[in-house]
């Protein structure tokens, strides 16, 4: 198949922030060193060999032993916790050190030098860690109720490509593909849903961070390419007058998860702590839902400096969150991305029930009944 590699960008570390809040006992990881990650990052297996799972027990524990603590990369919870407030019981009993991490690389980077315990991150890292031969186990899973009408993504078109409406007007177009991450896949899928192959477009490999697909459409580097969130908005809004327009995909784009190393939730203290922060997590995505106003103002506004409009667009996008109670559907879901990825990387299939750890899923489903009757921090 077509490719074009630009040479990639440095990759971006951990970065100190925040303070110890009495109440929650909640720090921040220290950075991490450049050296220490560029090491473990060689770590590893040759590509395409998935890591043997490990065997677990059949019960989580729930005894979290004293002086444990849990490093976790989840900006977004971590920012919900500290707007709650009281909406939200994040005394855990045990330390929290909140990690500014997110994304897979960097998330699975950190798993690899021992410095992190779980990040939130969509369904393509837990894959590509496996076949990089790391042991990982998704923790933690919601969707989106309404996902036709919210989706993550839309493709954007260039100023003045014409004739692209639909996902079979792909064929012949240059295509910004970010192997390894949740735009790289919607990418695939979407080439399947047209009856089209790699080999009916070139995939321009560019990494999907800030704004590098939006101002390579705009400079007419690709054609085609995966937009999300307030780029949609945006983009439309920046160059609609030049011709620039999107498309939906209408495919179901909407996994968000925790995943952990398996040496984790082996662990029988930090399993337990693990236990404890997926209900703290599933509540969280439970609040932000139903407040939008304090969202809007105390993250996207505060916090990540977008402007009203931004925020309001966010937000009439977020969707209504979807905790299954049951993990079997989206099991079978990730076994398509898995075979598809498979397919296109030369990577082996493997049984994606493997890297899910399903004795997480009444726990969270739980936590998320006691949040909507009211037993849980209100």
């Amino acid at each position: 198949m077509p490719f074009v590699h630009p040479s990639p960008p440095g990759a971006t570390r951990p970065a100190r922030h925040g303070a110890r809040r009495p109440r929650t006992a909640l720090v921040t990881l220290a950075a991490l060193t450049s050296a220490l990650l560029a090491a473990c990052s060689s770590a590893g297996v040759a590509a395409g060999d998935a890591a043997t799972p490990a065997a677990l027990p059949d019960d989580l524990p729930t005894q979290v032993p004293p002086g444990t603590t849990l490093v976790v990369g989840d900006p977004t919870t971590e920012k919900a916790v500290r707007i709650a407030g009281g909406d939200l019981d994040a005394d855990l009993g045990f330390e929290i050190e909140w990690a500014n991490l997110s994304g897979g690389p960097q998330t699975t980077e950190a798993f690899r030098a021992g410095a992190l315990d779980v990040g939130a991150v969509a369904d393509i890292p837990p894959i590509h860690a496996t076949w990089t031969g790391l042991d990982v186990r998704i923790v933690a899973a919601v969707y989106r109720q309404d996902w036709q009408e919210n989706p993550i993504y839309q493709f954007g078109v260039a100023p003045g490509v014409e004739g692209v409406e639909e996902l079979e007007d792909f064929a012949g177009k240059r295509i910004a593909y970010s192997p390894g991450q949740a735009q790289g896949a919607i990418v695939l899928r979407a080439l399947q849903e047209a009856g089209l192959t790699e080999d009916d477009v070139t995939l321009v490999e560019l990494p999907s961070t800030g704004d590098v697909y939006p101002t390579a459409l705009a400079a007419k580097e690709v054609d085609i390419a995966p937009l999300g969130g307030v780029q949609v908005a945006r983009y439309v809004e920046q160059y609609g007058g030049d011709g620039a327009h999107t498309v939906r995909h209408g495919l179901r784009d909407d996994p968000s998860n925790l995943y952990a190393p398996t040496s984790v939730v082996q662990d029988p203290a930090k399993a337990a702590a693990l236990r404890a922060y997926v209900q703290l997590w599933a509540q969280a995505k439970l609040w932000i839902h139903e407040h939008p106003e304090e969202w809007k103002a105390g993250y996207y506004v505060e916090d990540q400096g977008l402007s009203p409009a931004d925020a309001d667009y966010l937000v009439a996008h977020q969707g209504i969150p979807e905790i299954p109670t049951d993990w079997a559907e989206p099991i079978a879901r990730h076994q398509e991305t898995v075979d598809l990825l498979a397919e296109a990387t030369g990577n082996d299939a493997f049984d994606a029930a493997t890297v899910w750890d399903q004795r997480f899923a009444p726990v969270i489903a739980e936590a998320a009944e006691a949040y909507r009757s009211g037993e849980a921090g209100r």
